[in-house]
């Protein structure tokens, strides 16, 4: 059998990494003095570097972020209030492990919408799923599923996320059915998952927001408990650096 044989009985099992990597070995001669363990471990290694990157883009493809940010673009200005401390703490991802929750705040314009899906990148490239969605428009979505008898599957999916990003919290009013919806979905992911929960509002008037003293104590509060809090500050970055705030 020859090695091109072998590298076609790769790519038909799906090895693509390892194919790839074999191509590789085949076409530079610098492979040839390694040893029989090296070269496998390389093919290895290429196979395991090929999934981790299909994962990645297909993570951020199911994602559908608002923004393409990336962490090193973060710009710390010290009027923002954004703590380099904080954020490499947040970049190390620890606290999606640990299904803590991030509440970030502040007046249009001032980049929370950016910061998040930086965030979200992030927990990408170290293979955490992601997902972000605006408020108004998922409670819409929730409300046909309720008519059309998807609710449940949407529900389990939505909860299965490992971090979810939710957008313009508090921006439109809610309804009966959407305020149960919304408190439900994160009864869910509280203490399961992490939710990074973005809104112009200040945290602290989140349960006049939610207007039911009961829904709001038994959820709001095991929400915020968990949670950091991000207030930023600042001019609006979209006047600063145009569309893309950062």
């Amino acid at each position: 059998m020859t090695i091109m044989n072998t590298a076609q009985q790769l790519r038909d099992l799906r090895l693509l990494g390892m194919a790839e990597g074999l191509d590789q070995q085949m076409l530079q001669s610098a492979f040839l003095g390694a040893s029989f363990e090296q070269r496998l471990q390389m093919l290895v290694d290429a196979e395991t570097s090929h999934r981790d990157s299909q994962r990645y883009k297909r993570i951020l493809r199911n994602a559908k972020l608002k923004v393409q940010s990336i962490p090193e673009d973060i710009d710390f200005r010290p009027s923002r209030g954004i703590e380099k401390a904080t954020f490499a703490d947040l970049l190390t991802c620890a606290w999606i492990y640990k299904q803590l929750n991030v509440l970030m705040t502040g007046a249009t314009g001032t980049g929370k919408t950016w910061l998040a899906c930086a965030l979200a990148v992030q927990a990408a490239r170290r293979g955490i799923t992601v997902a972000y969605r605006r408020v108004g428009r998922l409670l819409e979505e929730m409300a046909i599923a309720h008519e059309d008898g998807s609710i449940t599957k949407m529900r389990n999916q939505l909860a299965k996320v490992q971090l979810l990003i939710l957008d313009d919290f508090g921006l439109s009013t809610l309804t009966n059915r959407g305020r149960s919806d919304l408190m439900e979905l994160l009864d869910d992911r509280v203490g399961s998952h992490s939710t990074i929960i973005l809104g112009q509002m200040p945290v602290k008037e989140w349960h006049s927001f939610i207007n039911d003293p009961a829904l709001a104590d038994a959820i709001l509060d095991r929400l915020v408990h968990s949670s950091l809090k991000i207030p930023l500050k600042g001019e609006s970055m979209r006047r600063l650096k145009g569309d893309g705030a950062q």
